[in-house]
């Protein structure tokens, strides 16, 4: 059975706050070199869908059969190619759409979207 770790939902006014939060739930599972990837990738997905998702989003951070896995859903309008979403890395000039692709770098991403909303999740093996 997993162990849920965190659960919380945020908006552009808590954004910092989640990685504080992450941080501090993950430190009591693992070790720093994971911590601060993990901090990473959280605030990457949770910027995304304050950015791109509708404002707002929820946070569920659990282990479970080795891993450490982060998930975060927003509701926003999905994404229109998820399997190449974040796969390469866009040209230094262009401002922002790094997220995914740190993540993708630095995890196992899966992505689930529809019109109603997205399903980010990352993975860590412990």
């Amino acid at each position: 059975m997993p162990e849920v770790l965190l659960e919380q939902s945020f908006d552009e006014d808590t954004l910092y706050g989640v990685r504080s939060a992450v941080a501090a739930h993950v430190a009591a599972v693992t070790d720093d070199r994971t911590v601060d990837t993990m901090v990473l990738i959280a605030h990457e997905l949770a910027s995304n869908a304050v950015r791109h998702g509708g404002g707002s989003g929820r946070l569920r951070l659990w282990v479970a059969d080795g891993a450490l896995l982060c998930e975060v859903t927003d509701a926003g309008p999905g994404l229109d190619e998820p399997a190449y979403a974040g796969q390469t890395l866009p040209p230094p000039e262009l401002p922002g759409g790094r997220g995914l692709w740190i993540a993708r770098q630095m995890s196992d991403l899966r992505i689930s979207t529809s019109p109603a909303g997205s399903v980010i999740t990352a993975t860590l093996a412990l």
